[in-house]
């Protein structure tokens, strides 16, 4: 088969479409024939050199796709040959075949498109485990989300909003502000322009934000404290914002509020065979009902990976870059 490879970590121009051996599906796992792959931040970081894969998962970025079953490994059940499908992968994506615990495979949703359905499994697993699974975010509360125009920010949006919650979001254009009101966001704040700080407080009377979920870190740290609500939760997805940076404990205090940090790719095959349990029970009825969609910015070849990197990089999108594989 063929995968994108990255021989030497370096700019887009480091990733290669290379001949690679065949995977060969084991206990436990499912052989997947990729139609589509989806281009995450992790991938970039991979790709630079600073986030390697986890121990036992394949060398090569991706970690969703969108395929057929091709072979069926021992010890599972509920899966045949040819079944349609989307995968949480902890590498491996960008790939012809990629090997799948039997665990994070999901249907692809009725009436999702099998090219879309690669720019569900990540987003839809991020923002169920920390939106709804650890931050518990309830019907009237306010969801403040970093990158509202992101593929994790445009399936917050839609999944806040099918709850009853009222979704704040930033973003950096009338563009990207736009369109996440058409997914249903109440509050639009341009972070270039506008204090999301004073913007949330104001929309809200004062009470300030239940959740936020996060990909910036340490730059945006003091002011998510300050724009919590009392008894808030910040859940922190990313660091594009840096790594390190100084917590008000007392802040904290003073609001009950707690701060949770947590990343997906590296979390043991059980926890996200649970997480995958969850989004398939919540999030892929409301897919099903046409309710919640995947958002997709553009589609290219596979091969031309470099391109959909440097898109990613820049910013220039809205939800997810695909990859279709050949």
């Amino acid at each position: 088969m063929h995968a994108i490879t990255i021989p030497e970590p370096g700019g887009p121009e480091a990733l290669v479409w290379d001949e690679v051996p065949d995977p060969v599906a084991g206990e436990g796992e499912v052989l997947v024939e990729v139609v589509a792959s989806a281009v995450n931040r992790a991938d970039v970081l991979q790709r630079q050199g600073f986030y390697n894969p986890p121990p036992g998962a394949p060398p090569y970025p991706g970690l969703e796709c969108s395929g057929r079953i091709a072979a069926i490994g021992p010890g599972v059940s509920g899966w045949t040959v040819g079944d349609e499908v989307c995968a949480l992968l902890a590498g491996g994506g960008y790939a012809q075949k990629v090997v799948v615990p039997a665990g994070q495979l999901l249907p692809v949703p009725a009436g999702v498109d099998l090219v879309q359905a690669a720019a569900l499994p990540e987003v839809a697993c991020t923002v169920w485990s920390n939106v709804f699974m650890i931050s518990h975010l309830r019907p009237g509360e306010t969801l403040l989300v970093h990158g509202g125009s992101s593929g994790i920010g445009t399936m917050a949006i839609q999944l806040a909003k099918a709850v009853g919650a009222k979704v704040a979001v930033t973003a950096g254009t009338k563009e990207k502000l736009e369109r996440c009101a058409e997914l249903g966001a109440d509050i639009l704040i341009n972070y270039r322009e506008q204090d999301f700080v004073a913007e949330v407080e104001e929309a809200t009377g004062g009470a300030g934000a239940d959740v936020i979920l996060d990909n910036m870190g340490a730059k945006y740290l003091d002011r998510n404290v300050r724009t919590l609500a009392v008894n808030g939760r910040l859940a922190i997805i990313g660091l594009q914002g840096g790594a390190k940076g100084e917590l008000n404990i007392g802040a904290l205090l003073h609001k009950r509020a707690a701060v949770t940090a947590t990343s997906l790719r590296a979390r043991p095959v059980e926890e996200k065979t649970a997480i995958v349990a969850a989004v398939r029970e919540h999030v892929w009825p409301l897919l099903a009902a046409g309710r919640v969609r995947p958002v997709v910015d553009r589609e290219l070849p596979m091969a031309r990976a470099a391109e959909a990197h440097r898109v990613v990089e820049e910013s220039g999108h809205i939800g997810k870059v695909l990859l279709v594989a050949p």
